[in-house]
């Protein structure tokens, strides 16, 4: 036996108006970055997203995300025009409960993993699976979660989720000129959990996987690696 440790398992969740293949590809670098360390595996929200692209995840004046074939989204915030904006204080939302029982459904068939990877609206999901976890929802066994991108929901359904300091171990990733998620945002989520690992990098809206990025995800799954 070599004594070699085994690869972390990521599950990735993606962003609103992206899916599991666009993520795949999307995501390239950071997978090269991680060879050997960890291996991502992604899953597509359950809900189809319809509409021209200017209803996408970041608001009113900031830039919108690119449109992707078969684009999905895991809740809306506007439920009976099903769009979303990451900033809107919505009375209601619209599908969440599915999209919980679609990731349950991945941890279950594709698992084990380790942690989760969430870009964007699906680290936001990620932060509300983080809570679920923590209450001791069996369905969302995993570890550690990478957040890049998050934000708070701010659908009042959702409220409840952030009531409690959320200590399972998180890396949240924000970039300096990210318009569609502004860094405070992210930084606003990383304050709802315990003692929050935070990188920041000077670009916008993406996953980044430039060398000093790399090293702090490596840092940050060391503690993970059995």
């Amino acid at each position: 036996m070599s004594g070699e440790k085994r690869p972390l398992r990521l599950l990735g969740l993606h962003g609103y108006r992206q899916n599991q293949r666009s993520f795949h590809e999307r995501t390239g670098a950071l997978r090269k970055a991680l060879r050997g360390r960890a291996e991502l595996v992604s899953v597509s929200a359950p809900h189809p997203v319809r509409g021209p692209a200017a209803e996408h995840g970041g608001g009113a004046g900031r830039s919108p995300e690119p449109q992707d074939a078969e684009p999905r989204g895991w809740w809306f915030s506007r439920p009976r025009e099903e769009t979303f904006d990451a900033l809107e204080e919505a009375a209601a939302c619209k599908g969440l409960d599915e999209s919980l029982d679609a990731v349950a459904r991945a941890l279950a068939e594709h698992g084990p993993f380790d942690g989760l990877l969430g870009f964007s609206q699906g680290a936001a999901l990620a932060a509300l699976l983080c809570a679920l976890q923590q209450r001791g929802d069996a369905r969302f066994p995993f570890e550690f979660a990478i957040l890049v991108a998050g934000f708070k929901s701010r659908a009042a359904p959702h409220s409840g989720y952030y009531r409690e300091p959320i200590a399972v171990p998180s890396l949240h990733v924000l970039g300096d000129t990210d318009r569609v998620i502004p860094p405070g945002l992210s930084r606003e989520l990383a304050s709802h959990f315990v003692d929050p690992a935070v990188l920041t990098h000077p670009g916008g809206h993406f996953v980044p996987a430039a060398a000093p990025q790399k090293r702090a995800y490596l840092e940050f799954l060391a503690k993970f690696l059995k």
